[in-house]
């Protein structure tokens, strides 16, 4: 992964990093904005679900949180299609649906931390999940080295740790395999954040038709290990607290 003498457009990149790409920024800023913008929207959407005790249990004690749970899961499948082959409109509205699934899914933890008294924890959760994105995906921006090798382990893992996640919440119930869990998943997609960084930075084109596409791809991909990291450093901390 070596830059040096790329033209992008609006700069040529030097390996000493004297020049600034300007367009590369503006495509990366509008990456981010994109995605704080959905986490903004999640936020909005958990909140009024948490607010509605009603609604809480209908998610939380019916199996409706399994349809929003296979919703999320389908929509990150197909998004990749639907971004690049479909409609702007189209890859636009899913990517909407994405995030207020994500805010109904969240809602009944939010919910569960208000009413004991621990909402404390969300903003502090909120905090240690900015942290830690930042960083890594900060390392994913910067690092010279291709991070690609790392792709197939990182989504096998995740698969891995999804499989642990349902069996436990179907069978075992277990609260160390809850906390190995979430610890797994924030080391993994730790890491995911950074390769996928290293990824969405790679598509950028001067000048291409597809830099619009590629921007909501990789805002797409990024809000979702965000959220993700979020709800598992929130069960970390919920666990620590009760015990």
């Amino acid at each position: 992964m070596n830059d040096t003498g790329r033209n992008y457009g609006a700069t040529t990149v030097r390996a000493d990093g004297r020049a600034i790409d300007q367009g590369l920024r503006q495509y990366m800023l509008g990456v981010y904005n994109y995605m704080a913008m959905a986490v903004a929207g999640t936020g909005l959407v958990s909140l009024a679900v948490a607010s509605n005790p009603a609604m809480v249990q209908t998610i939380a004690g019916t199996p409706l949180k399994w349809v929003f749970f296979a919703a999320i899961l389908g929509i990150g499948w197909f998004a990749p299609r639907v971004i690049f082959s479909g409609s702007k409109t189209a890859a636009h509205g899913l990517f909407w649906i994405y995030a207020a699934a994500w805010g109904a899914m969240i809602a009944p933890m939010l919910y569960a931390f208000n009413a004991a008294g621990a909402a404390s924890e969300i903003y502090k959760a909120f905090f240690i999940t900015a942290s830690v994105f930042g960083a890594t995906s900060l390392y994913g921006y910067t690092a010279k080295r291709d991070l690609s090798p790392i792709g197939t382990f990182l989504f096998m893992a995740s698969v891995g740790l999804l499989i642990a996640i349902v069996l436990n919440a179907l069978i075992f119930h277990s609260t160390m395999m809850s906390l190995l869990t979430s610890c797994g998943v924030v080391l993994i997609f730790s890491g995911v954040t950074a390769y996928e960084t290293q990824m969405i930075k790679e598509m950028y084109r001067d000048g291409g038709q597809t830099n619009d596409r590629a921007a909501i791809f990789g805002a797409f991909a990024l809000y979702g290990s965000f959220v993700t990291l979020f709800v598992h450093i929130l069960n970390i901390l919920g666990i620590m607290r009760n015990n």
